[in-house]
């Protein structure tokens, strides 16, 4: 499957343009920035007959009702009704096919051969005493039970304005609050997920392995759950229901004291020359349009095969944008075993929601299919272009930290925020996120690199879009240009050499756990 248009046909300035990802494809997306009116003429003789908005489809063939509409030499859905050549594929034309069966994959049938590898390539990151590396230096506090996150923020601000000048080689001071802890059943099978991804998170690189966790202490999560294993939990918990806390400016204080210990530690960080193996990243996407298969995320993946080679670590995630595609997957994991993984968290998932009463299908949003994207088959097929081309050499279950390098699937929510959330747990210290309606995420944990899939939001969101792969759909660029392009950037951020727009504006959403398990 091509992974964008140097096949297509996409010539430069103001003519009318399309791109067609694949020669099987009867479908091809309109590239011009306010799509193009009824009665435009294309150089091969295709004539609109009505309006298409930028990022939909035009039937570049007459489809019978009944027939096959195909995308990147996909089936993207089923014709509702007659579709003549020249009109509008738009939503209500075209039925979503069924998913995969998940029963009859093929397993590390094709195997991608590892691809030469590149050497040489550093970054400057803080090295962890476990061999971790971190592109930040920052005082993590976790917390127990969302009753104790009030007081920890003004705890927090307290160590900002009074400790935290005094380290000036910290970077932050953050809290890991939540929503969990109490009031839930803390034994049922699936709170596996919760418990495990604050534990996780405790220990992402970027926060030195300095672990401190606030809790009340009658919640129902205990707080020594949260401290890693051989650390000493009394020197690392404060519990407000402690009887030695004389009201709450006896809190603040014990929290003071124990967070002044850490950032003292933290402070003798210093940036070293690492290689670029040591780095961890993290691929998403958000506000999808039909151009995030053909420019961000192959660029993604390019960037992502380059990081593989230097032997570095990968993750892709959000399965239910991953579902529709897994019949592409499953034959590049490294071993069957692989594939058994990939396969088991989507019929966990496929479960998960069908006990919610729903599918797959609730995925797109109203912008995903105003940005061209008619259904998730569609959505997910231009997902999975950011996993690139190499093997996949894992599968985390969600919350699993990482301990492998390669490419991995980290089995996520879709959802920005808990995908997030998820892959911060699963130690990555960067993430880099693709947008093609645009969307000011970002995290105070890891720096968020975000690429626009279309060169008219980057240039209006000038100071919030890091890249802009839009350039790839005007054929300015190429996919192993902008890859190549982003690869370097992504070395220039985790050095701290430049900082994403997010980071500039210190603009960070909050961590939302994924809870599958019932609340009381």
């Amino acid at each position: 499957m091509p992974a964008g248009p140097e096949a297509a046909s996409a010539p430069r300035g103001d003519a009318p343009r399309t791109i067609r990802l694949h020669e099987t494809d009867n479908v091809a997306i309109v590239v011009n920035a306010f799509g193009l009116p009824a009665g435009t003429v294309f150089p091969d003789g295709l004539a609109l007959t009505e309006f298409v908005p930028q990022g939909h489809k035009v039937a570049l063939a007459d489809i019978p009702a009944g027939g096959l509409v195909r995308r990147y030499g996909e089936v993207v859905g089923i014709a509702l009704r007659d579709i003549a050549r020249g009109s509008w594929v738009e939503e209500s034309c075209v039925e979503t096919p069924t998913a995969p069966a998940l029963d009859a994959l093929e397993k590390a049938t094709r195997v991608p051969a590892p691809l030469p590898p590149l050497d040489g390539y550093t970054f400057e990151g803080f090295r962890n005493p476990d061999g971790s590396v971190g592109t930040k230096n920052i005082l993590a506090i976790s917390t127990s039970v969302q009753c104790v996150a009030g007081t920890l923020e003004v705890a927090i601000r307290r160590i900002r304005s009074e400790l935290l000048p005094r380290f000036p080689n910290v970077d932050d001071v953050i809290g890991l609050t939540h929503a969990y802890g109490c009031g839930v059943a803390i034994n049922a099978p699936e709170a596996v997920i919760p418990i495990r991804t604050l534990q996780s998170l405790a220990q992402n690189p970027n926060f030195g392995g300095e672990v401190m966790v606030v809790g009340l202490g009658c919640e129902k999560l205990v707080s020594e759950r949260l401290v890693p294993a051989g650390a000493a939990a009394e020197d690392s918990v404060v519990r407000l229901q402690d009887e030695r806390h004389e009201g709450f400016g006896s809190m603040i204080d014990s929290i003071l004291a124990m967070a002044e210990d850490r950032l003292a530690v933290l402070n003798a960080r210093r940036r070293e020359t690492c290689p670029a193996s040591e780095l961890v990243v993290g691929l998403q996407c958000g506000g999808s349009d039909a151009f995030s298969g053909v420019t961000a995320n192959p660029a993604l993946g390019f960037a992502a095969d380059l990081l593989v080679r230097c032997g570095a670590t990968v993750l892709f995630s959000e399965v239910t944008e991953v579902r529709d595609a897994i019949h592409l997957l499953t034959p590049r994991a490294a071993t069957p075993e692989v594939a058994d993984a990939l396969i088991r968290e989507m019929a966990w998932y496929d479960d998960y929601l069908a006990k919610g009463g729903a599918d797959r299908r609730a995925n797109p949003s109203p912008g995903n299919k105003k940005g061209g994207l008619n259904n998730i088959v569609e959505k997910a097929l231009g997902s999975v272009a950011k996993s690139g081309t190499s093997a996949i050499a894992g599968v985390l279950a969600p919350g699993e930290r990482v301990r492998e390098k390669g490419l991995i699937f980290a089995a996520t929510p879709a959802s920005d925020f808990v995908c997030g959330t998820l892959q911060l747990a699963s130690g990555i210290t960067l993430q880099v996120f693709s947008t093609g309606r645009g969307t000011p995420y970002g995290l105070v944990q890891a720096p968020v690199i975000k690429v626009a899939t279309r060169t008219e939001l980057s240039r209006r969101w000038s100071d919030l879009i890091d890249l802009d792969a839009g350039r790839i759909a005007t054929g300015e660029s190429t996919i192993a240009e902008m890859g190549w392009e982003l690869f370097h950037l992504i070395l220039d951020v985790a050095s701290g050499r430049t900082q994403p727009w997010s980071d500039r504006w210190g603009l960070y959403n909050d961590l939302t756990l994924f809870n599958p398990a019932p609340i009381t």
